[in-house]
Order: structure tokens, then sequence, then C-alpha cells
């Protein structure tokens, strides 16, 4: 195993990927000379060229449109959308032709198209640069969307999204480019499918997702101490979500809190609460409940941000009172 920083295994993930298949090429803002805003690119454009690795300009609907237009010829692009909250910018080509290419076709055309956005609310970047947009995109048909929250999972899920015939959607967050992890030094794909069980327990079950998969970690540890048992299930997959890992952690433990860093109406926590009530409503020993962000813009100013947004106390808080203490 080697460690990696969470920027460093997506960078590993392109370099392989575009060296095993000439038809696969990366699209976006200053991802070549620069190496991404983030760094997930340094050095491909240099080993591969600007054919293969190509600076767009600002024009998030015109580059995202011209690789979904490739992907129907079968070239692979990885679509870097600097930031979430120009995704919007695109939607048209991701939701309108991207998605609905092969339903529309009767399976004569694919968009084997991979887009890479990194979102969440990173350190006092303004309403406008702190979106949350997972809840969008797990709700349209015919696009996969996954989000990693360690290093491991970025490297394996982009492999996995470059190989799958479906568009796939990445969401990603600002916050993590610099964490650290384990990643296998064998190539290593990763289902586009499916939860993981990063803490097993029985009394409660935390359901989160990229970084609040971290503050569950902390609560429960805090938790621990006061001899309360936390299962703590990684929902990687959005869409589709694992209907099925849901409902037996819940079958197992009686009690669900889900978290996650957007706000709460029509949110991931939403529909992971429907799954549960459609699965195993007779299990529970009390009603979910969600530990989301404020329904508010994202304040720019420091406290109002901190404010707004959960914590792992507020986990810790929620988890006490679910259980009467």
């Amino acid at each position: 195993m080697a460690e990696l920083m969470y920027w460093e295994a997506i960078r590993r993930a392109h370099d392989e990927e575009m060296a095993r298949d000439p038809l696969v090429i990366c699209m976006g803002e200053d991802i070549g000379l620069v190496g991404g805003t983030y760094k997930a690119t340094t050095g491909l454009y240099d080993k591969y060229g600007p054919e293969r690795v190509i600076d767009t300009p600002i024009a998030e609907g015109g580059y995202t449109g011209l690789g979904v237009g490739a992907s129907f010829l079968g070239v692979r692009p990885i679509i870097e959308i600097m930031s979430v909250n120009f995704a919007w910018l695109a939607m048209d080509q991701m939701f309108n032709s991207a998605a609905k290419v092969r339903y529309m076709s009767g399976g004569q055309l694919t968009s084997p198209v991979v887009f890479r956005s990194p979102g969440g609310c990173a350190h006092q970047l303004g309403a406008q640069h702190s979106a949350r947009m997972e809840k969008v995109f797990m709700g349209i048909a015919g696009l996969r969307v996954v989000t990693p929250s360690n290093p491991r999972q970025a490297y394996g899920l982009l492999k996995s999204a470059v190989r799958c015939d479906d568009p796939v959607f990445i969401n990603e967050h600002e916050l993590m480019y610099n964490m650290k992890g384990e990643v296998p030094d064998a190539e290593y794909f990763h289902p586009l499918e499916g939860s993981e069980v990063t803490r097993p327990g029985k009394d409660i079950t935390l359901f989160a997702y990229n970084i609040s998969v971290h503050w569950c970690i902390q609560a429960a540890e805090t938790l621990a101490k006061e001899g309360i048992d936390c299962e703590i299930i990684d929902l990687y997959s959005l869409a589709p979500l694992d209907r099925a890992g849901i409902a037996a952690s819940v079958r197992k433990t009686h009690r669900a809190i889900i978290v996650e860093e957007a706000e709460a109406p029509v949110g991931v926590g939403s529909e992971v609460m429907a799954i549960i009530n459609e699965e195993c409503f007779f299990e529970l020993d009390a009603a979910p409940v969600r530990v989301s962000a404020r329904n508010v813009p994202i304040p720019y100013n420091r406290g109002l941000e901190k404010a707004s947004l959960p914590n792992p106390n507020d986990v810790v808080q929620a988890v006490r009172k679910m259980l009467g203490k």
C-alpha cells in the first residue's frame, strides 16, 4: 500500500487510464499548463500533450457539450468542472444529452463520459462558491453519482468510472484534496455501486458520505467513551443508493441518523429516510433523524459560515438525544 494524498490518487488514476487507452482525454479550465486548481492533473499536459489534456475557455456548457458529443463517438473524456457551483451552466449537456442518450437511442449510443467536480464548503468562499449539489445530480435518471471519502476510493472510483459505459458524476470535496490515505500499489477498481461499513457498531447507524464520514468517525470516537457503539456507513454511491446495505444496517442497530453537509430539503438524507421507511419501518426503535446544514445561502463571514454548517458535535448531540442521554 502507498500513502497518497487525495489529489495524488486522482492524478494516478488519470495517468494510468490515459496510458492504457489513447481515447481517454481530459478537458477543463486550467487542467493543462497549470495542472488543475487542486493539482489533480499535474504533469499530464507535458506527458500527453495538448490534444489529450485540453485547456478550455471559461465556458462550462461549451466544453462539456464537446466532451459529451465526443463520447458518442467512442472517446472517453474526463471533464473537470473547476467548481460544482459552475456545473449549473453545463446541466443541459449533462442531463439532457449524456444521461438520456442510451435510453433515447434504444441503446445504439452510449456516453462513456466522466464529470469530475469539487464542491462543498471550504473556508469563506461565499454563497456562490460553496454549493453542495449532489442531491441535484442523484435525481437524474441515467446518471451515476459517486462521492469518494478517502484517497483509495478517489483512485478506484475514477478508474471504474472511466471504463463504465454510463456517464458518471464524481462529486469530490474541496477540503479533502490534501487528505492522506492508503491506496493499493496494484491497480484497483472500486465498485460504482454499494456502500462501505467504515466502522461496525451495534447501537445506532450513522449514514454519511465524503466529508461527513470523517465527522461521524470523530463523533463515534467521542461516543465510544460513553459506551455508545456507532456503526458508520459510507454512502459513496449516491446514484444508485445501496438500498440493501442501508436496510441491513438499520435492521442491526434499529436506529439511524443521516449526516450531510448539504441543506436538508430534498436531500440525500431525505432519500435515505424514505428507503428506511420503505424497507425496514417496523425494525425502527426511533424515528430517523437528519443532521444537516441550515437552509440558508452559505455566509461569507467565518462565524456565520460555521454556524450554518453541521459538525461532529452536532452528530454527538443527535445520538445522545436519540438514545435518551
